[in-house]
């Protein structure tokens, strides 16, 4: 045999060796962006072009739905073309959407209805585009991950989702898990299939921004199949802009082939029979975080948590004045106001809210679309109250509306028409029974404040009498010995200490056993402020100074007095409300900065490196901090998200490493309680911010950072500090003390407005729903009224009571299919329905053919 033979065997065997070791992996490319984030005009024509020259390349697409509106209008010939590449949605298509959200949102940060919103709307728009359009698979390049979506998504008809990203880890990653596929469960105990990031999926070495399956390493690969994984995946969705084409080349790195394919075949055709561990994922596996406390982040996420209250309550008060006062739906209004909404959610402007000219940054925008959604509402608000009650702010009767489903008996106030005094002005209710009231004065203008009973989902009137009013002037804010203050209303007692900074001493609830809930042996006091000013000796606390404390509301029904003082030199006032009757305590502050202080850790000049870990802002425990010591043994924390409450397992809130990230978000209320749930308190806030907790670290809101944030950016005060938060003492678990009713009511406030007439009847309720309940909004389509329930308690059937008439009552999912007829009974003037729903569970209602009775 000759040597040439010899070496031809030889390579014939080593190339069967090579085969044999060879691995197969599979890879997820495609893009990200669009035309609000990044998408140029030439990329459409760049993506049918590459897909074209590239036959086995799969793209897998998370692009802004308003992009192809522009993409078809520059360059018609590209979108028909791409348009016809999209059209084969079958398991061999080559383009799959992976995530059609409005805007691209972290979801997290936003309540339920808007994550519903953003793939409902966003579904819509892109439907348009490509009628073939099959949303199959939720995947982002983005942490846009909230533990509620396996429910949202079914409910849109999705099967599968992911739970990486892979390339753009700057605002997080999800925790791993073991396994190539999980059934990732929701707090509702809905399972969609998922791929999670792997065990093995490391974050990169020298990076603050991927883990190690942006490339389909060979040793990411080998390490999964090392672990037990058939067919393993990574993944990365370009920017819209880049010129890369097929990421990965041919995926042939070494002896590691990646094959391109859409997470719809992947899931359904390759890895379909893989076995699939069930995790019951926690809000607390979002490892997230953003420049939390920075006067930029938190002034979008108060902007955008206005629009959100505003806009849903919208939609209630306008099918009230719908069914019973004939007014016209205003679906293109509102339409345009949740566009905007939606918009302001968009993950840039929460991330990288200083990009863009001035004048037309992130922030800016998110000011110009929440104005624009504001105002829609206030439109629509007052063509209801015209249809409803011929609303004049000179006339005698004062509607009150209430936007939840639970009925509420709280102080609203109106201002009072030129011909009423002060003095000789009182409020009768439907019967004719004068209920408390008080005037308060304020720059002149004179507002009646009064106790109001209204129904769920409906209204109250009440009517003005030029009569002197019985009013009771007790006085509840009295001065007591060595500066300090007490409040007192049939709830609470409440001590305050002038002479350090206006802290709360005491706070004793009355009908809970007399129970104090303050730790008085903790050497931080509760309402202090304190934080590290880190060019201006180190920590301060407004504890360390004397205050000024000014009485603006003594009663009869609504105690309120301003807190003025200073902390490292600037102004700060802390006013504080309560009301009787009223469970939760009201405290808005304000700080009058001087210049820019640097609050937080320091970053010093010249240091910052992105791929460096340790970051400034990831540590809470310098910054400004609103501290509450809690008299409650061995604490548990719960905090809600949208449509969940997580019961926190972390020991502390606290880390300073972009590899260590715990999740320390509020969206709108956690609550602490002692280890037998036996009392608690629960802490609001107006805004998605972080908080802070550990064993030997009270409770505490996050008010203000200033320093170094994402990118090098130095994160500035520019302004005011201004925010909203309230306390709530309680007995029991959450769900047992309706905390997130109580939320619910502080988001959507009663509305009183004047008019000359009032509404058919002096009191009714269009739903009405069992406690734990909350109605998330009412809408009408095509005749049909829509009701979306959401169970935030623990009974699983309720009855909802509807006070109009309709054909029948259908189970509705999100995409519009009917799961099921409801059984529809009557009882005196309204029908009825029972439905059952889990705990954390979402129903949507359709009445169909709804009129009023």
């Amino acid at each position: 045999m000759t040597k040439k033979i010899y070496s031809l065997l030889f390579a014939l065997c080593l190339a069967t060796i090579q085969a044999v070791n060879a691995q197969n992996a599979y890879y997820i490319d495609g893009f990200h962006g669009g035309i609000w984030g990044h998408y140029p005009d030439w990329n459409t024509r760049f993506m049918a072009d590459m897909l074209k020259a590239n036959p086995d390349w799969k793209i897998n697409i998370e692009l802004e739905p308003e992009t192809w509106d522009r993409a078809r209008a520059v360059d018609p010939a590209a979108y028909a073309e791409f348009k016809a590449l999209f059209a084969d949605q079958s398991l061999k298509g080559r383009i799959e959407y992976i995530n059609p959200a409005y805007a691209q949102s972290y979801m997290y940060n936003i309540s339920g209805e808007s994550i519903i919103r953003q793939l409902g709307y966003g579904m819509k728009m892109i439907k348009a585009h490509f009628p073939e359009a099959v949303f199959t698979t939720y995947s982002t390049e983005e942490p846009c991950f909230t533990s509620a979506l396996p429910q949202i998504l079914k409910s849109f008809g999705f099967k599968y989702a992911s739970l990486k990203n892979p390339n753009t880890c700057f605002g997080g990653y999800t925790r791993s898990h073991s396994g190539e596929l999980v059934n990732w469960i929701g707090p509702d105990g809905t399972a969609i299939i998922a791929s999670p990031r792997y065990d093995v999926e490391k974050l990169s070495p020298k990076s603050t921004w991927q883990t190690i399956a942006w490339d389909n390493s060979p040793e990411y690969i080998k390490g999964a199949v090392a672990d037990g994984m058939a067919h393993p995946i990574g993944m990365t969705l370009q920017d819209a802009g880049w010129k890369n084409g097929p990421f990965i080349g041919n995926g042939q790195h070494g002896d590691v082939k990646s094959t391109y394919v859409t997470w719809r075949n992947y899931f359904t055709n390759i890895a379909k029979n893989d076995p699939r561990e069930n995790w019951k994922v926690s809000q607390e596996d979002m490892l997230v975080n953003l420049v939390w406390g920075s006067q930029v982040t938190q002034q979008i996420a108060q902007k955008v948590r206005v629009s959100e209250n505003k806009l849903v309550s919208t939609e209630k008060l306008a099918a009230i004045a719908k069914l019973y006062g004939n007014a016209n739906w205003p679906q293109a209004a509102l339409d345009s106001a949740w566009r905007t909404l939606l918009l302001s959610q968009h993950h840039d402007c929460w991330i990288v809210p200083y990009n863009g000219k001035p004048g037309d940054t992130w922030a800016d925008k998110v000011t110009g679309w929440t104005t624009h959604t504001n105002n829609i509402c206030d439109s629509i608000i007052s063509a209801a109250g015209h249809a409803l009650n011929r609303a004049s702010d000179k006339g005698e009767f004062i509607t009150v509306y209430n936007t939840t489903g639970v009925n509420r008996n709280e102080n609203v106030a109106v201002d009072l028409p030129g011909n009423y005094s002060a003095v000789n002005t009182s409020i009768v209710d439907g019967k004719g029974n004068e209920v408390p009231s008080d005037v308060v004065s304020t720059n002149g203008a004179n507002r009646i404040m009064f106790k109001a009973n209204v129904p769920a989902i409906g209204y109250a009137v009440y009517q003005l009498k030029q009569k002197t009013s019985n009013r009771t002037k007790l006085a509840s804010i009295t001065k007591l010995s060595d500066g300090i203050y007490q409040i007192e209303t049939d709830l609470y007692r409440i001590k305050l200490d002038t002479l350090h900074g206006g802290v709360i001493k005491s706070l004793i609830a009355k009908k809970l056993n007399n129970k104090e809930f303050i730790d008085q042996n903790n050497s931080r006091s509760f309402n202090e402020l304190r934080g590290n000013f880190y060019n201006n000796g180190g920590f301060k606390s407004t504890a360390d100074s004397i205050v000024n404390i000014e009485v603006l509301q003594n009663g009869p029904l609504n105690f309120k007095l301003a807190i003025r003082g200073k902390i490292a030199g600037n102004d700060f006032t802390q006013t504080i409300s309560l009301a009787q009757g009223q469970p939760r305590i009201d405290v808005n502050l304000k700080i009058d900065w001087k210049g820019n202080p640097g609050i937080g850790q320091d970053t010093k000049p010249g240091t910052y490196k992105m791929e460096q870990p340790a970051k400034a802002f990831y540590d809470d425990r310098n910054k400004l901090l609103a501290m509450f010591p809690l008299n409650l043994k061995h604490q548990k924390v719960y905090k809600n998200a949208p449509f969940d409450v997580t019961e926190s397992k972390l020991e502390n809130t606290f880390f300073t490493r972009w590899d260590s990230i715990k999740n320390n978000v509020i969206l709108n209320w956690v609550d602490v309680t002692d280890s037998d749930n036996q009392y608690g308190m629960a802490l609001f806030t107006d805004h998605t911010t972080s908080y802070a907790h550990g064993a030997d670290f009270p409770l505490a809101l996050n008010v203000q950072y200033s320093g170094m944030g994402l990118w090098g950016r130095n994160y500035t005060i520019n302004g005011p500090t201004e925010i909203r938060y309230a306390l709530m003492p309680h007995a029991g678990k959450w769900d047992k003390a309706d905390i997130w009713a109580k939320g619910a009511e502080w988001n959507e406030p009663l509305l009183a407005i004047l008019s000359n007439g009032h509404p058919q009847g002096m009191s009714r309720s269009l739903v009405t729903v069992p406690a734990g309940y909350e109605v998330t909004t009412i809408n009408f389509k095509n005749g049909d009224l829509l009701v979306r329930v959401f169970n935030a308690g623990s009974a699983a059937a309720g009855k909802i009571i509807f006070n109009c008439n309709a054909s029948s009552a259908l189970l509705t999912q999100l995409d519009g299919r009917y799961t099921g007829k409801l059984g529809l009974h009557k009882h005196a003037s309204k029908i009825y329905t029972t439905v059952r729903i889990p705990q954390f569970g979402i129903r949507t209602i359709r009445l169909a053919n709804a009129v009023k009775l």
